[in-house]
């Protein structure tokens, strides 16, 4: 071809498999035009040379197959090509090819291979090249490879654009190892509220959800918003209340990042009431998830324990309707500080169907128990609860179904009068009385184990 230098031997024979990818026209292994900048599409590459050597940080080889006056702007199929049926009208089906592609930049920064990536930019590869829908900072980010990202950032990659799911690299800063990833890219001007496209979110609610207290208090000390809504009007702090534990192993640990990112967003401001479109309240989210330290902490910023989410329920049915999961982290904690903050009682004709639900949760039934003088279950009780839980607690449902349609102690009668008398302020009253600490546990629903 005119104007074209001859090809270096080793390099037409290592890359006689590049075609362009607009045109699709195989390259034979002597018109190879690899090692000139392409005037218009980069060129795709089916080596398997240099992707082993890509994809196994081979820095050496690599410094064979680019040499000087080479470009490494080439694409990679990431996946062979595959037939899929699709639809572009109704009714209408085509069977069509479609290829998922990437770069030698995209594998080097995805791998952590800073010396390769910084051979590639040498060899004019694109920073912000995305054939897949993401960018090589996209990838570098999302691994926490953070002298990666430092390499594409000074090379002068874009770190606001967002990818095919319309997020920006630091939306992806939310893995362990990638805090230094989300400092560099503020630092290299990317926006601190910058949103995605589709969900509208910022980078402060995916942290939030992935309890990443660390990212987030980062972001909050970068300016960004603490009451920003996305597309469904979640705030950040409704995203930390409902952090959930895939396993009860780390039950703990879920519960301790909702209770500091909670302590942070509020501190920063965030609302401590503000509902989303179905009108749920970060308490109810908290109370679902059975993050009791985080009900505690948003009763005492004074929220209503009574407030109802569009279909008319309260924190109190959020907290007896949650996930069996949630046992592992107390239910009884939560549903108690929030009888103990006014709570509507359940009424009384739901109390079998909530024995039956928690009924491995003997604490739970004691505290909804004792908010009634008299014991409103119906004799036949006894069946919902397996024989073997009854064994296993037998102390407590002995006392239970002993109590059934009798009168409670002269004791218990007096809490729930004083509890009556107090009503809407009983959370702010109760610790005010001059009253024995013991005397003052049993007035809040101190768990006895037992049923008098």
């Amino acid at each position: 071809m005119p104007g074209r230098r001859s090809s270096p031997p080793h390099w037409g024979h290592r890359l006689g498999c590049l075609r362009s990818a607009s045109t699709c026209r195989a390259w034979g292994p002597r018109s190879c035009p690899a090692w000139e900048t392409p005037q218009h599409s980069p060129l795709l590459c089916r080596d398997m040379a240099l992707q082993n050597a890509l994809y196994t940080g081979d820095l050496a080889r690599l410094q064979e197959l680019f040499p000087p006056h080479s470009t490494a702007d080439l694409l990679l199929e990431s996946r062979a090509a595959e037939p899929r049926w699709s639809s572009h009208q109704r009714g209408l089906w085509s069977l069509t090819y479609k290829e998922e592609l990437t770069t030698p930049l995209h594998v080097a920064a995805s791998r952590g291979h800073t010396e390769i990536l910084r051979l590639l930019l040498r060899r004019r590869a694109r920073p912000d090249s995305a054939p897949g829908g993401r960018t090589a900072l996209h990838e570098a980010c999302a691994a926490g490879h953070t002298a990666c990202a430092h390499v594409l950032l000074v090379a002068g990659a874009d770190p606001n654009i967002p990818d095919q799911d319309g997020k920006r690299p630091l939306h992806l800063c939310g893995a362990a190892g990638s805090l230094e990833c989300a400092e560099l890219l503020l630092r290299f001007g990317a926006k601190v509220d910058g949103r995605s496209e589709e969900e509208e979110e910022t980078p402060l609610h995916v942290a939030a959800r992935l309890g990443h207290v660390e990212l987030a208090d980062l972001l909050l000390r970068r300016g960004a918003c603490s009451n920003a809504r996305d597309a469904e009007g979640w705030t950040p702090l409704l995203a930390a209340c409902d952090a959930r534990c895939t396993s009860p192993a780390d039950a703990e640990a879920t519960t301790t990042h909702c209770l500091q990112l909670c302590r942070l967003l509020l501190s920063a401001g965030a609302d401590a009431d503000a509902a989303d479109q179905d009108r749920r309240r970060p308490l109810h989210l908290a109370c679902r998830r059975g993050h009791a330290d985080a009900v505690e902490l948003l009763l005492s910023c004074g929220v209503s324990a009574n407030a109802m989410d569009y279909g008319g329920h309260t924190a109190l049915h959020y907290a007896l309707q949650g996930p069996a999961a949630a046992l592992a982290q107390g239910p009884e904690h939560t549903v108690r500080a929030l009888l103990n903050h006014g709570a509507v009682r359940v009424w009384p004709g739901a109390l079998p169907k909530v024995l039956e639900r928690w009924c491995t949760s003997p604490r739970t039934i004691e505290v909804l128990m004792n908010t009634y003088s008299i014991m409103k279950l119906p004799e036949e009780a006894v069946g919902l609860v397996p024989p073997e839980t009854l064994q296993k607690y037998h102390h407590f449902y002995s006392s239970l179904l002993a109590l059934v349609r009798q009168p409670r102690s002269l004791q218990h009668l007096s809490r729930c009068a004083l509890r009556a008398h107090l009503a809407a302020c009983l959370p702010h009253a109760l610790p005010r009385l001059p009253l024995p600490a013991r005397l003052l546990r049993y007035l809040q629903l101190d768990f006895e184990d037992v049923l008098y």
